[in-house]
């Protein structure tokens, strides 16, 4: 059976089905208990599990960070809430000098299970230091899993995936989808790591989106259908593991490549799996690949100026028609 939920439920109903599976999973953040967060996402949770098992925590980041890991390394799976995903700059010596770490430097006896729940995504008036994208920075880390669910569905699946995984995962959900339907089996499923989606096929060029650019180019390729041209729309849902075989599939027969994300284009996403295209589908490529993220600017608090600092699908749109009649385009 099918029914159409919300990514914030998805979220609630997968940690909620693992921590009555396994009892050495425990929640903890900030706001994460009676508050349920500030996106309400994990409302109801500590009623049913209890607060040693729902663990609200002071306003000191590195502090329950430090905590998880080490509860990871002595039995636990914690699950531990950022509460906006510009904090990761507070947890980054505990997430990525001890958990994506400590596996290697302890030849294998010591495994970090752990999951990290946060989000990106601007676009909602909340300024420079609450709007970030910043996977990147720990996509870059070896040692880390990095997850970027597009909708309801992917949220539960990945969630569930990442939780049950001996390894440090990192999740980013977009805090504009919170509230975004999708339809979601009342069975259990779980989503592999590393497996991408074709959302939809395509033979004219190939639109890679994360997270909530991949509604960016579902509606792109909506409005190049009826131009004649035909987008095919791939979400990777884990860029660490990243499924480039997918991908490269796609490149090759489509000859063409926009790859969409909405982390900062300078040493982005958008560049890494560009670079990948570049170096093992070239000669399949009658374009340059292009790259459309964020602005290298902060996300400003204005909503005229915030609007246009990420990529929208009639600007995703043009860049694909250029590149289809053959125009040379780079990207800004």
């Amino acid at each position: 059976m099918t029914r159409e939920i919300t990514l914030s439920k998805a979220v609630n109903e997968a940690i909620a089905e693992e921590m009555r599976r396994d009892e050495t999973i425990f929640l903890i953040g900030e706001d994460v208990a009676e508050a349920g967060t500030p996106f309400k996402v994990l409302s109801g949770l500590v009623e049913e599990f209890g607060t040693d098992r729902v663990i609200d925590t002071p306003i000191a980041e590195p502090g329950f960070m430090g905590i998880a890991v080490g509860a990871a390394m002595t039995g636990s799976r914690p699950i531990v809430d950022l509460m906006f995903g510009d904090f990761i700059f507070l947890v980054m010596d505990q997430l990525c000098n001890q958990a994506a770490k400590t596996h290697y430097m302890s030849g294998g006896k010591l495994s970090v299970p752990l999951v990290l729940r946060t989000n990106l995504g601007a676009t909602r008036r909340s300024a420079a230091q609450h709007s970030q994208s910043l996977h990147a920075l720990v996509a870059h880390i070896p040692g880390l899993k990095v997850a970027l669910p597009s909708s309801a569905y992917e949220a539960k699946g990945l969630m569930k995936t990442a939780i049950r995984d001996d390894n440090p995962v990192v999740i980013f959900e977009d805090k504009l989808m919170y509230n975004d339907k999708a339809p979601v089996p009342e069975e259990e499923y779980l989503i592999p790591f590393g497996e991408a989606n074709v959302m939809r096929q395509g033979r004219d060029v190939t639109l890679i989106g994360t997270s909530s650019m991949v509604q960016v180019c579902q509606k792109a390729a909506e409005i190049l259908e009826k131009e004649g041209i035909s987008a095919e729309v791939i979400d990777p849902r884990t860029i660490v593991p990243l499924d480039e075989e997918t991908i490269l599939n796609s490149v090759r027969k489509t000859s063409r490549a926009i790859v969409v994300d909405e982390g900062h284009q300078n040493f982005g996403i958008t560049g890494e799996i560009a670079s990948r295209i570049s170096e093992k589908a070239f000669y399949h490529l009658d374009a340059p690949v292009q790259r459309m993220g964020a602005m290298d600017v902060p996300v400003p608090f204005s909503p005229a100026l915030e609007d246009i600092t990420v990529p929208t699908p009639e600007g995703v749109a043009d860049r694909a028609r250029l590149i289809c009649r053959g125009e040379l385009v780079h990207a800004a």
